[in-house]
């Protein structure tokens, strides 16, 4: 630590504002991505410009950013030309004192114990001058890519896992097109007509519950939740499209007594949200979550059409029917009785049981791939406050 030095945050790096937008100018279209805050933290509801500014104003592939109000967040920009909202800041450091994975990476831990000199009552920010006077404890700068080459090696793992599970969501959903939408394997054989239109011969328009159980989550009181515990409890908010996020969970120290046996969550069971967003399913990929009211489980008959179930309800044309039977006009809510006696289309249960046979695999390395993420996230998160701080000998590692 002998060769650590102090420096001031605003003499290692230049603080570039981003520009103010009104409304008028944010367009559905247009040749540059606007990158806003609620971008970096939910990655939705992109905004696009057509004006042309000074090159301060856009962010390049590779360009580290930074959150400063409405929740404080570094962020590398990987993506094209863009411009950035006025509540994000370019930080442009200085290379022959920081690398800039390592400042990324310092960033984290700054923003997540440091954040002294805050600002307002409704929405939090942070000062460009109470940012710049902070200071930070750096190593050389060949330590700080040591350091940001372990973490970056974890993160690049993370990331490549979350590419492989989004080729393997693409192979689901096209697998089951092929088989029960356009009936691909069984064209060569006779068609008969239904009220869901034509289908091989031999198969039948049944119901959801004729081969799924919709079971619904148990209504904890929150007089039970505590601020840490064993269990954690899944709500709406934590089910989305194809993932299970765990950000701001409630805690409980035990189980209820009358809690129903299914709301003891296993890995790889199949969530489906009842309330709000509705529609949004992903897989449980952790132990020791429990079933709250308004999320439902999506429990096979038979385990074998695991995948089946999976399949069917993340196709976009079956969410968007039950957002089409949802009711509600504060916010929607979908019964699951009511989606219990959707009709599908049902072949017999030998073609049901090859097409688990065959997709079986994709649903199980989607699985592992998230818990694997969930422990290389956890030893990163472990290892990160303590190398940039030094208190690991880089030479253990």
């Amino acid at each position: 630590m002998s060769e650590w030095k102090t420096y001031r945050l605003g003499d290692i790096c230049q603080v570039l504002n981003g520009r103010a937008y009104k409304q008028e100018e944010l367009l559905n279209q247009g040749p540059y991505p606007v990158l806003r805050v609620g971008n970096i933290f939910q990655g939705n509801n992109w905004y696009y410009s057509d004006l042309e500014l000074p090159d301060d104003k856009y962010c390049y592939n590779g360009d580290l950013l930074y959150a400063w109000s409405c929740g404080f967040a570094p962020y590398i920009w990987k993506g094209k030309k863009s411009i950035y909202h006025y509540h994000i800041w370019k930080l442009k450091e200085n290379p022959q004192i920081i690398d800039k994975l390592f400042f990324y990476y310092y960033l984290i831990i700054h923003t997540k114990y440091n954040l002294g000199g805050t600002h307002g009552s409704v929405m939090l920010h942070l000062t460009k001058k109470d940012f710049e006077n902070q200071t930070l404890h750096l190593p050389p700068l060949d330590e700080q890519r040591r350091i940001a080459g372990i973490l970056g090696s974890l993160d690049d793992k993370i990331e490549l896992n979350r590419r492989i599970n989004a080729n393997l969501e693409a192979q689901a959903q096209a697998l089951f097109r092929s088989w029960f939408v356009d009936f691909e394997p069984f064209r060569d054989g006779p068609f008969v007509d239904s009220q869901l239109g034509k289908i091989p011969q031999g198969w039948k328009v049944g119901t959801i519950n004729e081969i799924i159980q919709i079971l619904s989550g148990y209504a904890f009181k929150s007089d039970t939740f505590t601020e840490a515990g064993p269990y954690r409890l899944i709500t709406i908010k934590n089910v989305q499209d194809g993932s299970l996020n765990i950000d701001g969970v409630a805690y409980l120290s035990e189980i209820p007594d009358k809690i129903p046996q299914h709301c003891n969550l296993a890995i790889g069971d199949i969530l489906l949200s009842l309330t709000g967003n509705v529609g949004r399913v992903c897989i449980v990929d952790r132990d020791g979550l429990l079933l709250n009211q308004r999320v439902a489980k999506l429990q096979p008959k038979d385990k074998r059409n695991t995948f089946f179930t999976y399949a069917l309800f993340r196709q976009d044309s079956f969410k968007q029917y039950l957002i089409q039977i949802a009711k509600g006009t504060a916010q929607l809510n979908l019964s699951p009785v009511e989606t219990s006696n959707t009709k599908i289309v049902l072949p017999n249960q030998d073609i049901l049981l090859q097409f688990g046979e065959i997709g079986q695999p994709l649903f199980d390395n989607i699985v592992s791939n998230c818990k694997e993420i969930i422990t290389l996230s956890a030893l990163r998160d472990t290892l990160l406050p303590k190398l940039v701080a030094g208190e690991i000998d880089l030479e253990n590692i």
